[in-house]
């Protein structure tokens, strides 16, 4: 379908999905476009940058951001991841905040991260909306009726959604109150694509989530990656990637005994990587010390974050 043939009235806009971290907003985009858009790991504070998933509907086309976990933090990372999640709620047409259904966040004022977000969303032009995740967890469904209602009062909402990302439950009517409030206009993205992500950014996402899976204790959260070449041969792409960490003893820890867990690391995302890419790949992983680089703005820049 051109543009040019798109129903009166179509819609089409940007949604961002916010709140603290590990409530399952990527898992959310992820179900949402149907497609493994946005990395997951059991570990809070995985997202880092803004990630786009789109859904084209036969009225709509709807551009998620996934925003990273919004909490405060002094290290230039977490500013910069918080800078990030308050940037995005301030350009796109709709705010959804996902509060969990259980455990911490039930009320508003319950948690510092809770909020914060708050206070962002109250301070954003657009209109918001409420998703309660992880109703898939609650043995009794009138256990969400207190949380509706606190959230109702603080004036913030114009609708509250029940919906579990993992069990693919209540999303269809998320997806109507989100087409409802979205201005009227032609598609953003080509109908045929479901993320404006690179194939490098893609990469570089699959093996910090491995690294994340796999690596012990606080690793993960000292590791950027960087996609240094990409090279494409015939049905092989080969693949250079460079993971910085901050001190010598997390390289000895990320290349573990005899190579066995840089090995791993690269074992499980190659797999991951030739399922994108639907083509063998070669990789190559190189771990690197970049001094205390998650703690200055150079030192973001060096490992490749940079503000767009």
């Amino acid at each position: 379908m051109n543009d040019e043939m798109l129903p009166e009235g179509f819609r089409s806009g940007f949604a961002a999905l916010a709140g603290r971290p590990n409530v399952g907003k990527s898992t959310l985009l992820n179900a949402l476009v149907g497609e493994a858009v946005a990395i997951c790991t059991h570990r809070p504070q995985t997202t880092r940058s803004r990630v786009r998933g789109i859904v084209n509907r036969p009225t709509s086309q709807i551009v998620f951001v996934d925003t990273p976990g919004i909490h405060d933090c002094d290290r230039a990372i977490n500013r910069f991841m918080l800078d990030e999640a308050r940037s995005v709620i301030g350009e796109v047409d709709l705010a959804v905040l996902l509060v969990e259904a259980t455990g911490r966040g039930r009320q508003p004022d319950s948690e510092e991260e809770d909020r914060l977000a708050l206070d962002i969303i109250g301070r954003a032009a657009c209109p918001a909306l409420l998703a309660v995740n992880k109703i898939d967890l609650l043995k009794n469904k009138a256990e969400l009726l207190p949380i509706l209602q606190a959230y109702d009062r603080t004036g913030l909402f114009d609708e509250l959604l029940p919906v579990s990302a993992k069990e693919q439950e209540g999303l269809d009517d998320l997806l109507v109150a989100i087409e409802s409030r979205l201005p009227k206009g032609p598609r953003l993205f080509p109908p045929d694509i479901y993320t404006d992500q690179s194939e490098r950014q893609m990469v570089a996402e699959l093996i910090r989530q491995q690294v994340f899976l796999l690596a012990a204790a606080e690793v993960p959260y000292s590791v950027a990656v960087e996609v240094e070449a990409f090279e494409e041969e015939c049905d092989l792409v080969r693949i250079l990637a460079l993971l910085y960490v901050e001190r010598k003893s997390q390289k000895g820890i990320l290349i573990g005994k005899g190579g066995r867990m840089l090995k791993s690391i690269g074992s499980e995302s190659r797999k991951s990587i030739e399922r994108l890419l639907g083509c063998r790949i070669y990789l190559q992983l190189q771990v690197k010390v970049a001094a205390r680089w998650s703690h200055s703005s150079a030192g973001l820049d060096r490992v490749g974050y940079r503000k767009r």
